[in-house]
């Protein structure tokens, strides 16, 4: 199934917002309903493909069918761009300048290198598709002659899977469900799961550094990532061959996270772990964010740390937005904030962190609502994307960014923030509601989640510009990263240039020289484009 292409995920799953919570937008934020949504697909007025007979033969060579060369208008229109709102909004009203010429479907390894070696000799710029779920402009490359999407679908097994050692070997097109599907079957879990879960893939994961929701617990993907193969228009990259190495510096870490700018990853071997026994999530209720923002602190400083702990600000809270299902409803808590603490393993171990755990958030303030609002945020969980898309049709603007910084910063950067997104969106005439929860915590530090609605106005992709400048100016000086899990993409790439550094850019840019030197991958993309 392809995932809707006007907004996210199953359109089965989409559903309209309920009258209160049109009523609350309107009277909160003054946002007027759209009328008519989105235009249909065969009204896109997509223009014929740029590709050249010649190319295209050679593409149908290397892939061996024609079917793997697809040029037809749908196929382009749904590897268009990615799924940020302002993506969205693109499409939504018939914007298709970004759409690829075609969109190409090798089978492995070898045809991604074949495919590298056709683009070079046309002049074509390549963006690696995995999920599409970018939301940073990770697939919205800075043209060099005619983009073309190579989607990786049909890279999508599990090559090797070693017991004993823990590991398994997966192809870079495998979607998160049914890489836990095949994984499952030998007892094994990868326990990474996103917001994009349902539809990113292990490909996605590398390149991007994700984190998925159980991180307190499992950990970052590029965590778990033992080696990665990386096809580029100069040859194979291997890199790993062992738990860890002190032979010279990791070339892993010029995988992860590089976006698609270096190669294409066409194999990831990750550790994994057994499937747990026993799962239980349950709410706690702090005074406030900086009581809450303490006990976990404590927790993941001095443990013991749950599988899954994040915390939503008052905002956040009252809104509804730490329970979906309550959207609308003013919250079950008449004020201060909810945390989500998950437990995951056996029935021994998850009795003992949970006790433990327990005893930290009451001497931090918490009382403990039960298993309830645990139940709900796990089946909620990857909802919110439906929800923006639902927020979108009402005549409502809602987008997200995070961060992530040391736990000393942390209150510095969650106000800096949420001023300069306050500041910004109020002063284009349309006040906002600005939410944040801590999603991920370390020893140091944590990310901090914002989600921003308000009502669209007359130019909504110029409105959240201003208003992302604003939230980047004021993350880099409050000593926060540019980003946490959703990547650098061509949204953050200015900002990351000054975090990184002129030397540290240069260096990357030897690495983007050497092993892309026509510079067909991504161009724009995490780098400058030279």
């Amino acid at each position: 199934m392809d995932m809707l292409w006007s907004g996210w995920g199953d359109p089965a799953e989409a559903t309209p917002l309920p009258d209160t919570v049109i009523g609350l937008l309107r009277d909160l934020l003054g946002v007027e309903p759209r009328g008519a949504g989105p235009l249909a697909l065969e009204d896109l007025a997509v223009p014929r493909s740029p590709l050249t007979p010649a190319a295209h033969r050679a593409l149908t060579g290397v892939l061996g069918d024609a079917a793997h060369v697809r040029t037809d208008a749908e196929a382009r229109i749904r590897h268009t761009r990615g799924k940020s709102t302002p993506d969205l909004l693109r499409i939504r009203e018939g914007d298709v300048a970004a759409v690829p010429a075609a969109v190409l479907l090798p089978g492995g390894h070898d045809e991604v290198l074949d495919v590298l070696r056709v683009c070079a000799g046309h002049g074509l710029t390549l963006v690696p598709f995995g999920g599409g779920t970018s939301v940073v402009g990770g697939l919205a490359p800075e043209r060099h002659g005619p983009l073309v999407a190579l989607d990786l679908r049909r890279m999508d097994g599990l090559l090797d899977l070693d017991p004993l050692s823990r590991t398994a070997t997966l192809q870079p097109g495998l979607r998160a469900p049914r890489a836990e599907e095949l994984l499952a079957e030998h007892g094994f879990t990868l326990g990474h799961f996103p917001q994009s879960y349902e539809w990113a893939t292990i490909g996605g994961f590398a390149a991007t550094r994700s984190s998925g929701q159980a991180s307190a617990g499992y950990g970052r993907f590029d965590e778990m990532v033992l080696s990665l193969t990386l096809a580029t228009p100069e040859g194979t990259l291997d890199t790993g061959r062992a738990p860890r190495s002190a032979a010279g510096p990791d070339l892993r870490q010029l995988v992860l996270g590089s976006e698609g700018a270096f190669g294409v990853i066409t194999s990831v071997t990750v550790r994994v772990r057994p499937v747990p026994r026993t799962a239980v999530h349950e709410g706690w209720h702090f005074p406030s964010f900086e009581k809450g923002t303490t006990a976990l602190r404590r927790l993941a400083q001095d443990g013991p740390r749950p599988t899954v702990l994040r915390l939503s600000d008052e905002t956040e809270t009252l809104i509804g937005l730490a329970d979906p299902e309550a959207i609308g409803s003013g919250g079950r808590q008449a004020a201060g904030c909810t945390a989500i603490a998950g437990y995951e393993g056996t029935e021994e171990d998850t009795g003992y962190r949970r006790e433990r755990a327990t005893a930290v958030l009451r001497e931090c303030g918490g009382t403990l609502l039960g298993e309830e609002p645990g139940r709900r945020w796990a089946h909620g969980r990857y909802s919110a994307p439906y929800l923006r898309d639902a927020l979108l049709d009402a005549g409502a603007f809602v987008e997200t960014l995070e961060t992530a910084t040391f736990w000393s910063r942390v209150p510095g950067l969650y106000a800096s923030v949420r001023d300069a997104l306050t500041a910004t969106l109020t002063g284009a005439g349309t006040p906002p509601l600005v939410m944040c929860h801590i999603s991920h915590v370390y020893e140091n530090g944590a990310s901090l989640y914002f989600t921003v609605v308000s009502a669209r106005g007359e130019d909504p992709v110029a409105h959240w510009a201003r208003a992302k400048h604003a939230a980047g100016e004021a993350i880099l000086a409050a000593g926060g990263t540019i980003s946490h899990h959703h990547g650098v993409g061509t949204d953050h790439r200015d900002w990351y240039v000054r975090e990184a550094g002129p030397l540290g850019i240069e260096a990357l840019r030897a690495v983007k020289r050497r092993l892309d030197p026509a510079g067909l991958l991504n161009p724009g993309v995490l780098l400058p484009a030279d």
